[in-house]
């Protein structure tokens, strides 16, 4: 049994995005401004569901074909 299995997170942090799709910062709150990658707010958090970062991706590789 491997007892060392992760749990994908609901939601990820600018920057983990930033990271993920190797976009710069403005880059990322552009997409957020712009409603093509929905987010919230938590206290001063900014925080993107793990769902709307994959229907990003899902989209512009839609696009791209």
């Amino acid at each position: 049994m491997n007892t060392n299995t992760r749990a994908v997170p609901a939601v990820v942090t600018v920057p983990e995005v930033m990271a993920a799709l190797r976009y710069s910062r403005s880059k990322v709150y552009d997409l957020i401004r712009s409603g093509a990658l929905p987010s919230f707010t938590e206290g001063r958090a900014r925080r993107i569901p793990v769902e709307s970062l994959h229907t990003y991706i899902r989209t512009r590789l839609e696009e791209a074909a």
